[in-house]
């Protein structure tokens, strides 16, 4: 795929800590409307990946492209935000003594980045869609209780609603299944693959058995580059990510 069709676009990409190569010539091509995955080993580069992708990290050398024309790496945190690159770290943060729904309004209206006002009277529309959101992550039934109130997974539920509203092109997700229970995972494949039908998504996982749910193409990284990428059937039967990653 070209860089102008592509929404994400990596081409050479290196970064180097105190000599150490987080991220050695690393390419991939997410399309418009993907979903990917993204396994590896600690240490493979999946979150220096990430801080590349959102401008956390300034890549030594490589093209980082967004959209097929926007070079990322000449923006900064808060202009990738606003592009329309969201992220969801492994720990949510949301508003614990707020509501789900003021949670929800809360992003909604914000300029994307840091919260900076509550002093604003909702709209028709605005309404509507925190309604579509709470039924999209599943917290209809939920939206008087305090955020606090809720489970690990619903928390992360939430948070990828309040990402949601600020409508994102892509969204960056870091180990969404981590501390979940089974019943929570299957939802959030679920919760992600109905994103996914209106967003591109990129996951970063650990749990093989939620990679499969997604039932979507697999990058794997190692040392800082792409070691193999398919389905997962596919690079689980590469014999280099078995001695890598899956044989461990």
């Amino acid at each position: 795929m070209s860089r102008q069709s592509s929404l994400l676009y990596l081409d050479g990409v290196s970064v180097s800590f105190d000599g150490f190569k987080a991220l050695n010539a690393l390419s991939m091509v997410i399309a418009p409307g993907e979903m990917r995955a993204i396994i590896g080993p600690n240490g493979a580069g999946k979150t220096t990946m990430m801080d590349v992708i959102t401008g956390k990290t300034r890549p030594d050398t490589g093209e980082v492209y967004f959209d097929g024309a926007i070079d990322l790496t000449a923006e900064d945190e808060a202009a990738i935000a606003e592009l329309g690159v969201g992220r969801k770290f492994q720990k949510p943060t949301v508003f614990e003594s707020h509501t789900v729904w003021d949670n929800l309004e809360l992003a909604l209206k914000a300029p994307r980045g840091p919260f900076n006002t509550l002093f604003h009277l909702i709209t028709g529309a605005e309404k509507t869609r925190i309604e579509a959101l709470l039924d999209l992550i599943r917290l209809g039934g939920k939206r008087g209780e305090l955020a606090a109130n809720l489970s690990h997974g619903q928390k992360q539920w939430l948070e990828i609603g309040m990402l949601l509203a600020q409508d994102p092109k892509l969204l960056l997700v870091d180990e969404p299944a981590a501390g979940m229970t089974d019943a929570e995972t299957e939802e959030t494949a679920e919760l992600l693959k109905d994103i996914a039908e209106t967003h591109s998504v990129v996951v970063v996982e650990h749990d093989m058995s939620f990679v499969r749910a997604l039932g979507v193409k697999v990058t794997v990284l190692h040392e800082g580059s792409v070691l193999a990428e398919g389905s997962l059937d596919h690079v689980s039967a590469d014999p280099r990510v078995i001695e890598v990653y899956l044989g461990r």
